[in-house]
């Protein structure tokens, strides 16, 4: 099994950027093309119980899936004609046991196991779809979009549902056509956490259920005893959901919400690496859990046919409870209303625009008079099927690679700088950076955005 260095990382990131390369989908290899997709689940609990749906639906065939809960194994064995997929707690056995008979893959573990199983199988050719955020780190991130790049017959695909949905097609089409002039700002915000963060590690162990693999739960971290849920309590400490608030596990509010609610700035300013990303408000510093509440300022660099503009990101509560976000703008109060709970605010030199909810549902202009006016924006681009279908056609040949469309050129330059975020509050200060989103205001915490991977939980093979 294979391990990456730093040094490995490190030549090879600097060369990354935001690389993109089109192509088309391998014949399928599991039965023939026209015939039946032949995929393997990595996580068949939680969020990964729509994507045993979706596929079921679509009728692609289970092979092998991997657990490392066994409690959730009938997401496959449960399903009509999967009842024959072969079952493992470690997710390196799907690939050394079937690795010639899959097509597509699917990733849904925790945050800090993504990588490593997405690495595999992008480089061994195997079409892979992989949960948000697409990795726990930024260098994880630069390498998936490095894959991507140089294996040009893999379709990939990170689960930000809603880049399939129509709102920040919406969103884009009114900036485009002049609505609220040049976009200066963006501000998102979040109702989450809605699990524990700002606290210390558990003092307490428990024994390990027999349901439970914690050596392969744990992964390339590094290990630590299980610790079960106490007297009162609803859920333990990490499995299986608390652990989105560990930095050692999981990403925070940031990891888990912004490839959602800030998808639409990327796929509507591609900007690039930020150029500056500061801490403006914590609640603490990072500690076994990420801060309670935090404020995330952003700067990126103009472009050609743009001038440059600021994101905030804002999660959380402060130590009276009140959330962080933005105060509601005037062009809202005139028309009796208040901020909903999560949602964007795009400040422009012309005016401004509210997009509600996490996944840029509804968008609109503020005030109504403004929206009214200005009317409905002219259609500028192809709605999308949906978003497992995308993906599924793209698999299947039906459409090319590109169709995928949060493939691994958009999501893994998204997520490096979602996890920017989290850099920088895990440093406690300012960070400056190249166009190559390499930090250079403090080379060293370039350190802190890669974790050497506990022996044997590396990628099988890394292929960049």
């Amino acid at each position: 099994m294979s391990k990456i260095s730093r040094r490995q990382f490190m030549t090879s990131a600097a060369a990354i950027g935001a690389a993109s390369t089109f192509g088309f989908p391998n014949i399928v290899r599991g039965q023939g093309l026209n015939e039946k997709l032949q995929v393997g689940f990595i996580a068949t609990g939680g969020q990964a119980g729509s994507h045993t749906g979706n596929s079921h639906s679509a009728g692609l065939q289970a092979i092998a899936f991997a657990d490392v809960d066994k409690n959730h194994w009938s997401g496959v064995l449960g399903k009509e004609g999967w009842d024959k997929a072969t079952g493992y707690t470690d997710w390196r056995k799907v690939f050394e046991n079937h690795q010639g008979e899959l097509d597509v893959v699917f990733v849904a573990t925790p945050d800090h196991t993504h990588f490593a199983p997405t690495m595999t199988a992008v480089s061994m050719g195997i079409h892979c779809y992989t949960e948000k955020p697409l990795t726990w780190s930024v260098q994880e991130a630069k390498l998936l979009t490095a894959a991507y790049a140089k294996n040009t017959s893999v379709v990939t695909q990170m689960g930000n549902q809603g880049h399939a949905g129509n709102g920040w097609r919406r969103a884009y089409e009114y900036i485009k056509g002049g609505a609220i002039g040049d976009v200066v700002e963006f501000h998102t915000w979040t109702n989450r956490p809605v699990w524990p963060q700002g606290g210390d590690r558990p003092t307490h162990t428990s024994p390990i259920p027999d349901n439970l693999d914690w050596e392969a739960w744990i992964g390339p971290a590094q290990m630590r005893p299980f610790a079960d849920r106490k007297e009162n309590q609803r859920r333990g400490p990490y499995h299986t959901f608390n652990w989105r608030g560990v930095a050692d596990f999981g990403s925070g509010a940031l990891g888990d919400m912004a490839c959602h609610t800030t998808d639409g700035i990327y796929a509507i300013m591609d900007p690039g690496y930020a150029a500056i990303v500061e801490p403006i408000i914590m609640t603490g510093p990072v500690k076994d859990q990420w801060p309670r509440g935090m404020v995330i300022k952003s700067t990126y660099r103009a472009k050609s046919d743009r001038p440059g503009f600021t994101t905030y990101w804002y999660e959380g509560k402060d130590e009276a409870g009140k959330p962080y976000m933005p105060e509601t703008p005037e062009e809202l109060k005139v028309d009796g209303k208040e901020l909903p709970r999560t949602g964007n605010l795009v400040i422009g030199t012309k005016g401004k625009m509210l997009v509600e909810g996490d996944y840029w549902d509804n968008t609109r202009l503020i005030p109504d008079t403004k929206r009214k006016e200005f009317g409905a924006p002219k259609k500028l681009l192809e709605r999308s099927p949906g978003h497992h279908q995308e993906f599924f056609a793209a698999c299947r040949g039906d459409k090319p690679r590109e169709f995928s469309q949060s493939n691994f050129s958009y999501s893994g330059p998204m997520t490096a700088n979602i996890q920017l975020g989290n850099l920088c509050a895990r440093a406690g200060k300012k960070l400056e950076l190249d166009e190559n989103g390499l930090i250079t205001s403090d080379p060293k915490i370039n350190d802190l955005a890669w974790r050497e991977p506990r022996e044997g939980w590396g990628p099988l093979v890394m292929n960049v």
